[in-house]
Parts: structure tokens; C-alpha cells; sequence
């Protein structure tokens, strides 16, 4: 049978998501507590990967096993063995043809980021920080450029393996909550860094570093070289995978991080 799995993790303890050599990854430990509960090797596939110090609030993965196991064995069963750091929040028997990949048809993530001179203690490895002040409504204006279908090649690491730079960014959006800006970028799909490529360009705007036409030329040129540097991973959040309702799965209508006066915390939105 196929299992689909909603999965939040802290990526901070981590080197990324993806199986490595020395086990040291989300998928890694992930895998070993789902094998011990199946009593068989279990392989999982995610809807897409992680970077080191990138989090989760509904990672979405699919396995498939002989085990016959009630849910609640995939789901509190398997966060018995797992670290703190990772909880499977919800498990869903999904037909053959599901693909936790091939079968989303579209992805949000989150960028939280201080915006004050000094660093945040409290919020260390779960917000971005920059010491100086950035201009808001300037970074509105930048993103406006970004919206739509376009070639993200100058946003798109060097060791990227998508097959084509045309992605469609459906939203791109920036507010503030006190010292905090937030960032929500939604697009079927992402380059690899493109979301911290493109939160590093909008920071050089907001600081006054180039206007906010800026973003399209650098759009435009297609030249990696020519935006920002890769902003810190400690910020970003993969918030949603988006799949059709005929799979049925049990995933949180809109969850998110909310901010609040004395900090952030993870909860459903109203």
C-alpha cells in the first residue's frame, strides 16, 4: 500500500533533507523510524527538498509497504522515535498513482526576517536578520516585477537540476508586523535558492542599494552574477504543498506562522 504523510520539522539540526552518507538529514531519520514501525526498510519520497537550516510546516511525503498498520502507527507511533525536532502530523492512504512530487501542482514558502540593528537571541536559526532599516514600500514595488511566468535563471543556484528556469510565481508578498518582515511566495514550482535569491534582492532594495526597476533588469539579464548573494536559510519555511482534492489529503487549510508582539509561534491561521 501507499502511505502519503504530512511532515513538520526544525531544519536547523540538519544538512538539508536529502539522504546523505552520514545520516545526518531530515529523510535519513525520517526513514529509520519509519522502518522500525514497518519492521521493513522503508524509502520515502518528498514533495521537494530542503536546504541545511530550512524549515517545514507541512513537508508532504508518500512510501509504500507491505506493513499493514492502523494510521495512528504512522503518525504517533513514528513520532515516538523521532527527535523533537520532526513530528509527522498527519497520515493518509493515497492510491498508486499519487506522487507526493509529480502530483503537486503548486508550493508556498515563508520568509521571516528581523529588521533591527541588533541579532535576536530568541529567534536564532528561525528568522533571517538585517541591522539596517529597510524600506517596505520600496520591496513592494520590487516584487511587483516577479509576478507571472518568467525564466528565473538569475535567481537559480548553480547546482540546480530543474529541467527548465520557467516557473510561475502566483504571489509575492511583503508586510511587516513590528521588527519582523514577512515574505509569502507561492509558484508551482522553485529553482533551487530561489526564494533566498530573490529575498537577497529585495533586501539590496529595501537598504536603497538599487531601486526597485531594479528587479527587472536583473530578471531580465538571466545572469546569476548580476542579483544578490544567497540570503541565510535560517528564515525560510516551506509552507504548503498544493494538490488536487481528489486525493483527499487531511492537510491544514491554511497554516502558517503567525507573529505576535512578544515573538513568533506556530499555529493554524484564522
Amino acid at each position: 500500500m501507499r502511505v502519503a504523510l504530512g511532515v513538520e520539522y526544525d531544519g536547523s539540526p540538519y544538512c538539508g533533507w536529502q539522504s546523505q552518507a552520514d545520516g545526518q538529514t531530515v529523510q535519513d531519520t525520517l526513514q529509520r523510524a519509519l522502518s522500525q514501525i514497518a519492521s521493513e526498510p522503508i524509502s520515502v519520497i518528498a514533495a521537494g527538498r530542503t536546504d541545511t537550516g530550512v524549515h517545514a510546516l507541512e513537508q508532504v511525503i508518500h512510501f509504500d509497504t507491505q506493513a499493514e498498520r492502523p494510521l495512528t502507527a504512522w503518525v504517533r507511533g513514528v513520532n515516538a522515535l523521532l527527535p523533537d525536532s520532526i513530528a509527522v502530523r498527519w497520515a493518509h492512504p493515497v492510491p498508486d498513482e499519487f506522487h507526493a512530487r509529480f502530483s503537486a501542482h503548486g508550493r508556498s514558502y515563508r520568509y521571516l526576517l528581523i529588521n533591527r540593528p541588533v541579532r535576536s537571541a530568541i529567534h536564532a536559526g528561525k528568522a533571517g536578520w538585517f541591522h539596517a532599516p529597510l524600506d517596505l514600500a520600496a520591496m513592494q514595488d520590487a516584487a511587483k516585477y516577479l509576478v507571472g511566468e518568467h525564466d528565473f535563471s538569475a535567481f537559480r543556484a548553480a547546482q540546480c537540476q530543474a529541467k527548465s528556469p520557467v516557473k510561475h510565481l502566483h504571489q509575492l508578498e511583503i508586510r511587516r508586523h513590528g521588527e519582523m518582515l514577512v515574505f509569502d511566495l507561492s509558484a508551482d514550482a522553485f529553482l533551487h535558492h530561489m526564494v533566498r535569491n530573490i529575498v537577497g534582492c529585495l533586501v539590496y532594495v529595501g537598504k536603497g542599494k538599487y531601486p526597485p526597476s531594479w528587479l527587472a533588469e536583473v530578471l531580465g539579464c538571466r545572469e546569476r552574477r548580476l542579483a544578490a548573494p544567497t540570503f541565510s536559510p535560517d528564515g525560510l519555511y516551506l509552507r504548503r504543498i498544493q494538490y488536487e482534492a481528489k486525493w483527499g489529503l487531511p492537510q491544514g487549510q491554511d497554516r502558517g506562522l503567525r507573529i505576535e508582539d512578544r515573538g513568533l509561534r506556530i499555529e493554524d491561521w484564522a
